[in-house]
């Protein structure tokens, strides 16, 4: 009986801790659901503008390039060797799109938390920041990737992809399986951290020393923050091309 009521009690501390938040949230109700505003106010500004610059720079495509042409074939060849060098010369083409895609997402998110001003706008709560500023942003972007990579493995060798996981020993089952579903975790950690970071020591900085030391840090986040789009997108290329090789 203590066992049962111990065993209600700890479900029931766990559930409430789940409902503790940082912060204000601006929420929406869409049916039964409760969403972020914010988050997707921001993802949606952020899609835009690479919808933006895409149509803009391909609308009259020449066979000499022009400057903006230009820039997008060069960013198009940079993701497409990423991708080549990570998943192989045989199977990368078709990942090419999806990791282009969350790397130009997650780098646009990022300089858009250190360039534009989203904290001039008011909610009614909290405020805007960076998509990847939020975890919900980061942990769904690594689901993709784990979807992407369970996915790429059995496709390719169908059943006997899964024969991995008891090599070199069937005594490795659990630790081979914990290990696939903790590549998730530590990709959206990884990201959340480190850009909340670069923005909370910002913000920090710019309440006590307002003109001079800031900018500098500034500079410094969105270095940071293309270094945080490349090392996604690199991960997430890596461990596709892992999962079609069958080994780790």
């Amino acid at each position: 009986m203590h066992t049962a009521q111990f065993s209600i009690s700890t479900l029931n501390n766990l559930y409430e801790i789940s409902g503790v938040e940082v912060g204000q949230h601006f929420y929406w109700q869409i049916g039964s659901f409760q969403v972020h505003a914010q988050v997707l106010i921001t993802s949606w500004i952020v899609i835009s503008i690479l919808l933006s610059l895409a149509i803009f720079a391909t609308r009259d495509l020449q066979n000499i390039p022009t400057s903006g042409q230009n820039f997008v074939e060069y960013v198009l060849e940079f993701i497409r060797d990423l991708t080549r060098t990570q998943i192989g010369e045989e199977e990368y083409r078709p990942w090419v799109p999806f990791i282009g895609t969350m790397s130009l997402f997650i780098f646009v998110s990022n300089w858009s938390g250190a360039l534009l001003p989203w904290r001039v706008f008011e909610l009614p709560h909290g405020e805007l920041a960076a998509p990847t500023n939020d975890i919900n942003t980061t942990v769904a972007l690594a689901l993709l990737t784990s979807v992407a990579y369970f996915y790429a493995g059995p496709n390719k060798k169908g059943l006997n992809y899964f024969g991995k996981y008891i090599q070199p020993t069937p005594v490795l089952l659990p630790i081979n399986i914990l290990e696939d579903f903790t590549k998730p975790l530590s990709l959206s950690f990884r990201l959340f951290g480190n850009i909340l970071a670069d923005e909370l020591v910002v913000a920090v900085l710019i309440s006590l020393v307002p003109l001079v030391i800031p900018i500098p840090m500034m500079f410094s986040g969105l270095f940071t923050s293309a270094i945080q789009a490349l090392i996604f997108a690199t991960l997430a290329a890596a461990y596709i091309g892992e999962s079609s090789e069958g080994h780790h």
